[in-house]
């Protein structure tokens, strides 16, 4: 197996980061290049949320010799048949998609769209040119109604309550055929709830941050009985960046007759990504309040259609596999942000 400081430092082989404009790709894309890697950043960034924000991301990038950007949409698939031809990478690492579970029960088509044809088109090229692994990112919305906590992955998710968490779950299965099928290694990350600088402003964090500066109420779903485990950015970054040399492999234990989900008798692995402690919804706007330095007037509203009451991640397997798993209190992380949030984003984005 390649060590990863083989990997990140070798210019002769890219790394494919699809996303790059996006929260998490643009986080993985920079820590890439600071070790030494050569990118190729693909976005088509569209009107989702706030296009100067994906700009802004794709500037800090850009002043890296390494970094090259290329605007398209992964649904094209002459598009990326050219990418993969072009580029050839060794190593792809999938961060697009559509997000957004309340937005998936709006605007289904993007969703098909972004999430199952363009993941499609990514396999295709993944097995058309040789890649040695595919990262890709999955969801702790795959989940869905499971009710058992903390939630591990060699769970059964058979009943998503979104189309986005099925569409992620659908990505978890094209992803094993091909690793069947063709022997692509492939390695699903269920991300739990990311936040953090530079962070997406359909997100609770940025959302509550955003109505504390500018005096507005704040829309507090299921009357704030929720439960979140939030994550922060630097601990998912830390923990793509240590599963991209560790290439999945078959698993000599797995039992047909007893099928566990997250290994496979192909080269197919699943983890969650999250911080191992949900915080309450107050808590959370607590912690946002002290770190505003203000209260918030709370609008309290029903659970909406597609959420779920709580996510827990079990990272056992993450730990096991790269000896990680994110572990930032919710009050340094939400500091964290503050500090962007205050200096960059209304300092020099948006005054």
């Amino acid at each position: 197996m390649p060590t990863s400081s083989s990997i990140f430092s070798s210019s002769s082989t890219p790394i494919f980061v699809t996303g790059a404009a996006g929260f998490i790709g643009f986080h993985l894309a920079r820590r890439l290049l600071e070790a030494g890697s050569t990118v190729v950043g693909i976005d088509n960034i569209n009107d989702y949320y706030d296009t100067a924000l994906k700009e802004a991301r794709l500037a800090e990038l850009a002043p890296h010799p390494a970094f090259h950007f290329e605007r398209r949409d992964i649904a094209d698939r002459d598009a990326m048949q050219d990418l993969f031809h072009r580029h050839r990478p060794a190593y792809v690492v999938h961060m697009a998609a559509q997000a957004g579970v309340r937005y998936s029960i709006t605007n289904p088509h993007a969703y098909a769209d972004s999430n199952l044809v363009g993941f499609l088109n990514i396999l295709e090229g993944c097995r058309a040119s040789g890649t040695a692994h595919l990262v890709y990112a999955s969801s702790s919305s795959v989940y869905g109604a499971n009710t058992t906590v903390p939630f591990r992955v060699s769970d059964a998710v058979d009943h998503p309550v979104s189309l986005y968490a099925a569409t992620k779950k659908a990505n978890e299965l094209m992803a094993h055929t091909y690793s069947h099928l063709y022997g692509l290694p492939t390695t699903g990350l269920r991300f739990f709830t990311v936040y953090g600088p530079w962070g997406r402003p359909d997100m609770a964090v940025f959302r509550f941050f955003d109505a504390l500066y500018e005096g507005r109420p704040i829309d507090v779903y299921n009357n704030g009985d929720m439960q979140r485990d939030f994550t922060f950015i630097d601990d998912v970054v830390e923990a793509v960046l240590r599963l991209i040399p560790r290439v999945a492999t078959p698993d000599p234990a797995w039992n047909a007759a007893r099928p566990d989900p997250a290994i496979s008798s192909a080269p197919y692995r699943l983890y969650n990504i999250g911080n191992n402690a949900p915080t309450g919804l107050m808590d959370l706007i607590a912690a946002i309040e002290e770190a505003a330095g203000r209260e918030a007037e709370k609008r309290l509203l029903p659970m909406q259609p597609g959420d779920v009451y709580a996510t827990f991640a079990d990272v056992t397997a993450l730990a096991e596999a790269v000896d990680f798993s994110p572990r930032t209190p919710i009050r340094q992380g939400i500091a964290a942000f503050a500090a962007w949030y205050r200096e960059v984003y209304r300092g020099r984005l948006k005054p």
